[in-house]
């Protein structure tokens, strides 16, 4: 059986939040529908269930009826074109659904007509932004609003974004955001600054008593600190009122993390929480990718890589600018500059997952030594803990 590798789309909605992932399957030229559902089946333990919803696209040509042998969980939902209904394979295609009633999203191509004529029940509508122009989509979107939800697919820039929900969309999906946007800061801003400063005492293992007097200083971040170690999520049994006590029960290395992501919360970007989202995916991914393969004390750096990763589109300024105000460890600076390294590897692996290039992801994934399991199973494991992240 081959390998099949998963990429993944986020679903962003008009308030720029990440509301569900696509999970596409890349199957390899003699792969078919057996292949995906054993990848997918293979995926039962670590599936968020109960998260947000998980979209999962195959590739137009291999889908049957087989697809169907997969247990779906309630919150996944599978992608059909419209031409699979009402191909060579479609009758056995619509018994199953008929019987097993899975959730499901119609991709709308020149046979969707027919296709939303057959009485199937369709959640979603999604509409290939690549081949139709803003004024089709508008009105695209408004004649199928009965039938389901639409959604833009393959959404190329922010201003396609704008125009998708424009149009009446409920979300759209594409990495449009990730790319830095307006024009770039000449410096880092004052709260930035601060959580800089922060960062710098704690990796360099300051006394506590300066982290302290810094925290005094910063009246947001402390409220911050404060409010987070207290949350049910952290479960202490008393309440933390100093900070002093609060650097303590935290410790250096789950202050440093937090301080790393607060840092990109300080960004005035309009993506900034689908942006943050992603960041939250990449540390993890990379941190779990990482396992067995390096000391366990670099854990931390390769998820504060991730985490830093987009720093330079959440804050609008240049990487090499973002760097130079920090004391980060060689193989981080390296990596977020595109030099190379030991963290590099990984951190090529987590872009690799999000562009959508199943033999680029293999030949990434190889060079590591990890499997199409170990890989996809990462992935869903990095989803789960950036949707439980509250920031």
């Amino acid at each position: 059986m081959t390998e099949v590798y998963i990429s993944r789309q986020p679903l962003v909605n008009r308030q720029s939040r990440i509301i569900a992932t696509r999970l596409l399957l890349h199957l390899a030229a003699d792969g078919d529908m057996p292949a995906a559902v054993m990848a997918l089946d293979s995926l039962a333990s670590v599936w968020p269930t109960g998260g947000k919803p998980l979209f999962v696209n195959c590739p137009a040509s291999a889908i049957d009826a087989r697809l169907l042998d997969w247990s779906a969980p309630e919150n996944a939902t599978i992608e059909l074109p419209a031409a699979c209904l009402l191909g060579q394979h479609g009758p056995d295609l619509i018994a199953a659904i008929q019987t097993w009633q899975p959730t499901i999203c119609l991709h709308f191509d020149p046979q969707a007509a027919q296709a939303l004529s057959l009485g199937l029940p369709y959640r979603f509508i999604g509409f290939d932004t690549e081949s139709l122009n803003n004024a089709q989509l508008k009105l695209l979107a408004a004649r199928t609003r009965s039938h389901g939800m639409g959604i833009a697919f393959q959404v190329p820039t922010t201003a396609d974004f704008r125009a998708g929900m424009d149009a009446g969309l409920a979300a759209a999906a594409g990495w449009f955001f990730t790319a830095p946007s307006g024009t770039p800061a000449k410096t880092i801003s004052a709260s930035q600054a601060n959580i800089v400063r922060l960062l710098n005492l704690v990796r360099n293992n300051a006394e506590i008593r300066e982290v302290e007097a810094a925290l005094k200083q910063d009246v947001a971040i402390s409220y911050r600190l404060l409010r987070y170690i207290n949350s049910a999520g952290f479960g202490l049994s008393c309440e933390i009122q100093s900070f002093r006590h609060a650097v303590t029960m935290l410790g250096y290395d789950k202050l440093n993390r937090w301080l790393s992501l607060l840092l990109g919360t300080a960004s005035k970007d309009p993506m900034a929480p689908a942006l943050m989202h992603t960041a939250l995916v990449r540390a993890r991914l990379m941190e779990l990718l990482a396992t067995g393969l390096v000391d366990k004390p670099e854990y931390d750096n390769l998820f504060i890589t991730g985490a830093f990763s987009l720093l330079d589109a959440l804050l609008g300024l240049g990487m090499e600018q973002i760097l130079e105000a920090m004391r980060l460890p060689e193989p981080i600076s390296d990596a977020l500059l595109g030099n190379g390294g030991r963290y590099q590897p990984f951190l090529d692996l987590a872009l690799a997952s999000e562009a959508g290039d199943g033999r680029a992801i293999a030949e990434q994934a190889a060079m590591l030594g990890l499997t199409a399991a170990q890989f996809n199973a990462a992935q869903l494991q990095a989803l789960a803990f950036a949707d439980a992240m509250e920031f």
